[in-house]
């Protein structure tokens, strides 16, 4: 079977990361769509890619695309997914998947229906370093893993019309940085058992800051912590009852970190070596997926990423942020 094309959806900036990373692995990208034509030619010319659409619909239509990354923004990604699904693509959906549990399980629904791959792009689970992790704490090297924190913070745009603060375009630090945290929280002990969020509100009323606490069986606790308007640490650190792991920053992208002992010993240390910013990763495993026919969706299933969503709507309620497209009608522009 020859390789998966793709096809990319909505050529922002971080489709321009990604396609920069799907260069550096060699992969095939046969197109790209914007409500915009010239926005597209613009984007096709720069990374030479043989089609621009000026609609999602021709997308969708094109026989020579087998996948489409969507890179539009949250509340968006429901309506293009179905979109493709339906006329028969792979979708790859940038993270946070949609905007709500709801529009992900509309998602997951339709991939189930059609046969199809739709895989978060949560990049960071798919790392060597990551992977290391994993095999690392399998081997219960860490002994009982009992506690897990991580930061997601970055200093952004006080802009009211910036998407970070534009309710209508899901923006907050929950959505764009604190999924980070949270899905690593969810990779490593799964689904919490109890929610607990605090958080502040902009003036637009998306949220500027978000702490969350999460329990698990047996006693084991993970903290997550974003922000929008300062940076910190972005570190990560996992705890066991022999060793811990300590996660340089930026925790989420390629880089380092080291085992240590309860005793101060240095177990490991790994330090990432990569091309580019890493998001190749993810594309390669969802090739894979595709080509194997397997629709589980590997290290992300789809149901995990409809799960995340609903821990993500929890901690807005508990905070007190609502989105317009909350309502259950799809943004379809």
């Amino acid at each position: 079977m020859t390789a998966p094309r793709w096809g990319i959806l909505g050529p922002g900036g971080i489709a321009n990361a990604f396609v920069k990373d799907l260069r550096t692995a060699g992969l095939t990208i046969e197109a790209v769509a914007s409500r915009s034509i010239e926005r597209a030619q613009t984007f096709a010319d720069t990374y030479e890619i043989p089609r621009a659409h000026g609609s999602y619909l021709a997308l969708a239509q094109d026989p020579d695309v087998d996948i489409v990354y969507i890179a539009t923004t949250h509340p968006q990604h429901v309506a293009p997914a179905l979109l493709m699904l339906e006329h028969g693509k792979h979708v790859l959906i940038e993270k946070a998947i949609t905007a709500n549990a709801h529009e992900a399980q509309l998602i997951a629904d339709a991939a189930a229906r059609h046969g199809r791959l739709a895989l978060e792009a949560m990049w960071t689970r798919y790392l060597p370093h990551m992977a290391r992790i994993r095999e690392i704490i399998a081997a219960g090297t860490l002994g009982d893993v009992v506690a897990l924190t991580a930061d997601h913070t970055q200093k952004l745009s006080s802009d009211p019309n910036h998407r970070i603060n534009n309710p209508e375009l899901g923006g907050g630090a929950l959505l764009d940085l604190g999924i980070y945290p949270i899905s690593f929280a969810w990779d490593i002990f799964g689904k919490p058992e109890t929610v607990t969020a605090t958080g502040t509100l902009g003036a637009t009323g998306t949220d500027t800051q978000v702490q969350a606490t999460f329990t698990y069986s047996g006693g084991r606790v993970a903290s997550t912590f974003s922000s929008a308007i300062a940076r910190g640490a972005t570190a990560a650190t996992i705890m066991g009852t022999e060793a811990s792991m300590y996660i340089d920053p930026v925790w989420y992208g390629a880089t380092s970190f080291r085992v240590v002992a309860t005793d101060g010993t240095v177990l490991e240390t790994y330090k990432s070596h990569i091309e580019g910013r890493g998001m190749q990763f993810q594309a390669l495993a969802a090739e894979q997926l595709v080509a194997a026919g397997d629709l589980t969706g590997g290290l992300l299933p789809i149901a995990e990423s409809v799960g995340i969503m609903q821990t993500l709507d929890e901690i807005r309620r508990q905070i007190g942020v609502v989105y317009p497209s909350d309502s259950g009608e799809l943004v379809l522009h």
